[in-house]
């Protein structure tokens, strides 16, 4: 992913607001663009869906797939599930490690998660649980979760228009 072609949308809530913040700066000194749709201060009772509806938007209006959200709340959980009602958009929630065990022929659960969520699903959305995770997990997360290419394989790709009702 070239990033000074890639838009990055950002959004975040109170929850996610400080880990939204910090990965703002990240982003934009590894060179990519950023339009960041809230919240654009920390509110400590403001509510997610707005911002993510407004993130999930842009993710949708973007033909060309070149257009990738980050959000950030508490879970990940509730941002994934209002940007996933927008077709087109494939919201993924990663809330890091927490010391799960390891699968079966899997060597660590976390970056893989990220991976596979761009490999096999081409994922243009990734939920952060920012009460799960610190800023240094989230940046390498994110760092990951930009750099991996979708496969191209045919069955992923037929399961994403099955997802978006093309096929």
């Amino acid at each position: 992913m070239n990033p000074s072609t890639t838009t990055i949308i950002l959004a975040s809530d109170h929850a996610g607001f400080e880990l939204k913040e910090a990965i703002k700066r990240f982003l934009r000194n590894g060179g990519y663009n950023i339009l960041d749709v809230g919240a654009h201060d920390l509110v400590p009772d403001d509510d997610f869906p707005q911002y993510m509806i407004a993130a999930a938007m842009k993710v949708a209006a973007d033909i060309k797939g070149e257009t990738k959200a980050i959000l950030f709340g508490r879970s990940g959980q509730g941002e994934a599930m209002v940007a996933n009602r927008f077709p087109g958009v494939r919201a993924a929630v990663w809330y890091g490690d927490l010391d799960r065990p390891k699968a079966k022929n899997v060597e660590k659960p976390q970056p893989n998660i990220i991976r596979l969520s761009r490999e096999h699903n081409d994922a243009n959305v990734l939920s952060i649980g920012a009460g799960f995770v610190n800023e240094d997990e989230a940046k390498k997360a994110v760092e990951t979760w930009l750099i991996t290419p979708f496969s191209n394989d045919e069955r992923h790709e037929r399961r994403i228009k099955q997802m978006d009702n093309i096929e």
